[in-house]
């Protein structure tokens, strides 16, 4: 019986095997799947709006956004994060000028998030230059 050569087996089980792109594309359907298992079919928003005081500087207040975006990093009951200036062109946000908008998976996450050091630490960081603030909370549906 005739021999298969070596490089020869090596090349079809190379040519068999994923290559690093789908390798990525399995991957991220792994992860997109156990995103989906874990998170729950309805979650809870927290949305804040500010208005800043108007002696607040743009350094003031990338110093309150920085902060604000580092919660996530300290407070593990936060499920995500997200933030963006008014763009409106109808005129109604009646001085509230940044949106906040934080998920939670229940409102016992809310709950430890509300009191949470991290939280009252950035009220600190917050507080001389805030002007307004609106909170709204709902569940999605």
């Amino acid at each position: 019986m005739k021999k298969i050569p070596f490089y020869f087996l090596a090349l079809v089980l190379f040519s068999c095997s994923p290559n690093q792109e789908e390798k990525e594309v399995v991957t991220e359907t792994i992860i997109e799947e156990k995103i989906m298992e874990e998170t729950p079919d309805s979650v809870l928003r927290h949305v804040v709006l500010f208005g800043f005081k108007e002696s607040a500087t743009q350094e003031d207040i990338d110093k309150v956004v920085a902060a604000f975006e580092n919660l996530p990093n300290e407070i593990p009951e936060i499920k995500g994060f997200e933030w963006g200036t008014n763009n409106s062109p109808e005129g109604l946000n009646q001085g509230l000028t940044h949106a906040f908008t934080l998920t939670f998976y229940s409102e016992e996450d809310r709950a430890i998030y509300l009191p949470h050091p991290a939280h009252k630490a950035f009220g600190e960081v917050l507080g001389p230059y805030l002007d307004k603030v609106t909170v709204v909370d709902y569940w999605t549906k």
